[in-house]
């Protein structure tokens, strides 16, 4: 195993503050850990979105499936911290995007019309959840939208630590994923929603759930991402990019200290040192 390093650089090191989480057969981070610490069993079963009520009503008819998650997961994380949402800086990073919106758009573009409807052509820029977080939430800090395919979440993760430390500052971070339809999903199978949400602190406080530091070696080359114990878990995490965030929350839900080696960019993976601040 080959390790990358920054010589002289500092780690970054942040508190979990509050988590939000939303996908198959999980409908918020209270369920969620239950089934990641194995207190509960876990049966997939398909993602339900719930309402963004936090839109105003044109905005709410217009939202489409990375919306309703991206808010649903960011609001959880954000209550959980006992944070104001509208001063948070926020990093939002997805490997597609809108994919359900770019099969209607797609769709639109091969039939006879090729008419494409102001509101598909609304949401398909990429930053389009990061846009209805603003108006859901007041925010008017800075917002970040990244995308690194499979490795999108590692991507996003490393940003908003980044963040945290050099603004010193607390950060949001939102990753999120949905499925898209066939025949798209035929070369981008991916099977359902899923959305993680994180408010990343750079000082301990009474809310903080866990400590995670990325040291100056933390990208690794040829090493093995850790794996769930959990068969349907595990497949989970396999299938949707954003799910590459199951081992680290399970670290969180079973209060374990260690590291965790996630999935980063091809051929690269990102080490996570954990322990628990409870």
């Amino acid at each position: 195993m080959t390790q990358h390093s920054a010589h002289g650089a500092t780690p970054l090191t942040v508190f979990v503050e509050g988590i939000g989480l939303l996908g198959p057969g999980l409908s918020s981070w209270a369920q969620g850990r239950r089934h990641l610490d194995g207190n509960l069993p876990y049966e997939a079963g398909r993602c339900v979105l719930p309402l963004p009520m936090a839109l105003p009503p044109a905005e709410r008819r217009r939202a489409g499936a990375v919306v309703k998650v991206s808010l649903a997961v960011g609001q959880e994380a954000v209550a959980a911290s006992g944070l104001q949402a509208n001063a948070l800086p926020s990093v939002f990073s997805s490997s597609s995007g809108d994919a359900i919106n770019c099969h209607e758009i797609c769709s639109a573009l091969a039939s006879g019309d090729r008419l494409i409807s102001p509101t598909r052509f609304h949401n398909s820029v990429h930053n389009a959840s990061s846009g209805y977080w603003s108006i859901s939430s007041g925010a008017m800090a800075s917002s970040s939208v990244l995308c690194a395919r499979d490795g999108s979440f590692s991507a996003g993760l490393l940003e908003a630590m980044t963040q945290v430390m050099v603004e010193q500052t607390a950060v949001l971070l939102v990753a999120y994923d949905t499925d898209y339809p066939e025949p798209l999903r035929s070369v981008r199978p991916l099977p359902d929603t899923f959305g993680v949400g994180l408010v990343l602190a750079p000082q301990r406080s009474e809310r903080s759930q866990a400590q995670w530091t990325l040291a100056p070696a933390a990208c690794l080359s040829g090493a093995a991402a850790d794996r769930l114990d959990d068969c349907a878990l595990e497949q989970l995490r396999k299938s949707i990019p954003a799910a590459r965030c199951l081992p680290l929350l399970r670290s969180v839900a079973a209060q374990r200290s260690g590291e965790v080696v996630l999935d980063y960019l091809e051929g690269l993976q990102l080490a996570v040192q954990v322990a628990p601040c409870r």
